[in-house]
């Protein structure tokens, strides 16, 4: 196999990798526990969760495609201030598409929408990897890590939809008796708990351990009597 068809399938993993790891191993909200505000205040509804989920997948993207390709342009010393700028400019263009297109769900996401601009995701990702990393890869974690948080959004609002209203997506489920506790604050903490727990117990969870001797590492240098019955069925 020659060098540079090894760069490119290295470089494959690479991009592979920083697409994957927001989705669950690494997700944003309920791994990292950022963006509690809006995961928390419009997951009444699971069309809402999908919606904010896209508008700050978009906006993340779109931010972290632009800082990228200007990280050795902006000075150091004002980063902040011009990733700021820069995100500000695409939730801008999010809410007049929105409101333009789709009122009724830019009048549901209200003060949140604004408040992309700072979102803990979004400046934790533009200076943590964006300004650090080609245009390629921060891309991809912006795709990844906005479509985690999109998930997120809409498992939190179809559970508390489903819970408290009785619909999903608008959708009457027949035969159901809804409680009204999940549609508001106190059942959106109950619901997000339990969802942290389940995701949390899948991405941290480790292969079954070998027992015996066979399968501790350090059998070599110890002295005890397994170490010496091992040396002795090996002779």
């Amino acid at each position: 196999m020659s060098k540079n068809t090894e760069t490119a399938k290295k470089e494959s993993v690479n991009y592979s990798h920083e697409f994957l790891k927001g989705l669950l191993k690494e997700n944003p909200t309920l791994v990292g526990l950022l963006g509690m505000c809006p995961t928390l205040a419009v997951t009444t509804m699971a069309e809402n969760g999908i919606g904010m989920g896209l508008a700050t997948t978009f906006v993340l993207v779109c931010s972290n495609l632009v800082i990228s390709l200007l990280k050795n342009v902006i000075p150091k010393a004002v980063r902040l201030p011009c990733f700021i700028v820069i995100i500000a400019g695409f939730v801008t263009f999010v809410s007049f598409i929105l409101k333009g297109f789709l009122p009724s769900l830019y009048d549901a996401l209200g003060l949140y929408l604004a408040l992309i601009t700072v979102n803990c995701i979004i400046l934790g990702r533009a200076e943590a990897f964006a300004s650090k990393n080609g245009p390629v890869a921060s891309v991809l974690d912006g795709l990844g890590m906005g479509l985690g948080f999109t998930a997120a959004l809409f498992i939190m609002g179809a559970v508390r939809e489903i819970m408290g209203l009785g619909t999903i997506l608008g959708f009457e489920i027949p035969l159901f008796h809804s409680m009204t506790i999940f549609i508001l604050p106190a059942g959106g903490f109950f619901t997000l708990g339990i969802i942290i727990a389940l995701v949390n117990k899948i991405a941290n969870k480790k292969p079954p351990q070998e027992l015996g001797c066979h399968g501790c590492p350090n059998a070599k240098n110890c002295s005890g009597a397994c170490a010496q019955s091992k040396e002795g069925g090996e002779n």
